[in-house]
């Protein structure tokens, strides 16, 4: 069931729907510096406390764990993190790394929230109750039930319903910065798109998706020879537990610096356009469970491996011809006094007069009053549901009742029904997305590092 969006997961940036309504976070503007020179004060706590019943260590309460630029992270929180995180693990039937490993990973990620969330708070970026509402509202009808029946899920699973809604109000505010600071600053060309559909078409490979799994050794930037070649080593150890028949999930868990670490390394399915350049020409050549050797890139050195191939098909829509006469209702004319108008056109209509005729002189849709009232061949879901309601109970040549939309009032009538085969049009669109998406996951990363970088960061706990 896919009512869980964790704030850790990684994934979940593609399971809650961005493109609901929301609101229009401010521009942000970030402090030249990026970090805080001074640390911030508090208070001191006592040290962790060994539970010698289980094999995790349990925290208190009041523990700060980290401080982050002018924030803290609560033993409480990096707890439940881990806890969520040991959840899914199991759910997925992946071993738990060792208590070390995970508690790296997981605080690593809270502090990269943190610090998201510190931008959010200084550009005033929030989410509303009502924008968080209809966010869960969609999450239940995705898994096909009530919102009812979906909090008592949540209770059931252990996982308190307010505690839900704020885990997700925070992903839905990091979603926010990430679109302002990255998203909404990525362009993609025609001539882009132009090429790469060259490229794909030519290797004959443009509907095959390939599902990846990755692992990085990461190096900093501005890194010493030193480093470089101690993260090279450590990436050529992994490579060659990996080639011994190590499970390369377990390995990404442990040792893996990459953003999809804690999911076993699993970067999903992607077509040859959504795949990073530096990784085409080993999967080209890979076959299925193949790991490809090190490759490098100024961010550290990365193991890939080819869990999946597949194929897609054609991409068949159903169109309708349509065509319309509008009327709006203004200052001068009421709703009732434009009904009535449409009402007499309407009974002209089905007298016999010629609809292209009546729309050029009557319609006040400009554009398609000039072509007669055409709408050209429709998509299911070009036209507001009132309208395509409308278009779906006609038949070919029928013409329907008044129809009230926002827009005003409107007579419709069908020409012509086809199934078309958009795939050229379907495939431009796709690999637009494609690229988008991977230039997406580029800047991304080195956002996050950079960030990660530019802040204060300092550790409070004896594990790491």
């Amino acid at each position: 069931m896919k009512y869980f969006p964790c704030l850790l997961c990684v994934s979940l940036l593609f399971a809650v729907s961005v493109a609901a309504a929301e609101e229009t976070a401010p521009e942000i503007i970030m402090d030249p510096s990026g970090y805080s020179n001074s640390e911030p004060e508090f208070v001191a706590a006592p040290d962790l406390i060994a539970n010698t019943n289980e094999q995790r260590q349990q925290y208190p309460l009041n523990r700060i764990v980290a401080i982050v630029n002018n924030d803290v992270i609560l033993s409480s929180e990096l707890q439940d993190a881990m806890d969520e995180i040991v959840r899914q693990l199991n759910e997925k039937g992946t071993p738990v790394p060792e208590q070390a490993v995970l508690v790296k990973q997981v605080l690593e990620r809270l502090v990269l929230d943190s610090l998201q969330l510190q931008i959010a708070n200084d550009n005033g970026i929030t989410v509303s109750d009502s924008v968080l509402n209809s966010e869960i509202q969609d999450l239940a009808r995705e898994n096909s039930v009530s919102l009812t029946e979906f909090r008592d899920v949540l209770e059931r699973d252990g996982y308190p319903y307010s505690k839900f809604r704020e885990n997700l109000r925070k992903q839905l505010i990091i979603n926010q910065v990430r679109r302002q600071m990255v998203a909404s600053r990525i362009q993609v060309t025609d001539q882009e798109v132009d090429n790469l559909l060259a490229t794909l078409k030519a290797s004959g490979q443009s509907d095959i998706e390939y599902h990846l799994s990755h692992i990085l050794v990461a190096i900093p930037e501005a890194a010493s020879p030193g480093e470089i070649q101690a993260a090279e080593q450590r990436a050529d150890n992994i490579l060659v537990r990996l080639r011994n028949g190590a499970n390369f999930s377990e390995i990404a868990i442990s040792e893996s610096d990459g953003q999809t670490a804690l999911e076993g390394g699993d970067i999903g399915w992607r077509s040859l356009g959504q795949i990073p350049s530096l990784f085409l020409d080993s999967v080209k050549t890979m076959q299925v469970n193949d790991v490809s050797d090190l490759i490098r890139s100024s961010g550290g050195f990365h193991i890939i491996k080819l869990l999946g191939k597949r194929g897609d098909e054609r991409h068949l829509v159903e169109q309708t011809l349509a065509r319309h006469i509008l009327l709006k209702p203004d200052t001068v004319n009421t709703d009732e006094e434009v009904l009535v108008r449409i009402q007499q056109l309407e009974i002209r209509l089905r007298g016999g007069e010629d609809f292209a005729t009546l729309a050029r002189s009557n319609s006040q849709d400009t554009l398609s009053a000039a072509k007669g009232g055409s709408l050209g061949w429709l998509n299911k879901g070009d036209t507001v549901p009132e309208f395509e309601d409308a278009l779906e109970a006609l038949e070919p040549g029928e013409i329907s009742k008044p129809v009230k939309t926002q827009f005003g009032w409107h007579l419709v009538q069908v020409q012509e029904r086809r199934t078309h085969d958009s795939t050229e049009d379907y495939e431009r669109s796709k690999v637009k997305n494609l690229i988008r998406s991977r230039k997406y996951d580029e800047e991304l990363f080195l956002w996050l590092r950079r960030l990660r970088d530019e802040s204060y960061v300092e550790y409070k706990i004896d594990e790491l």
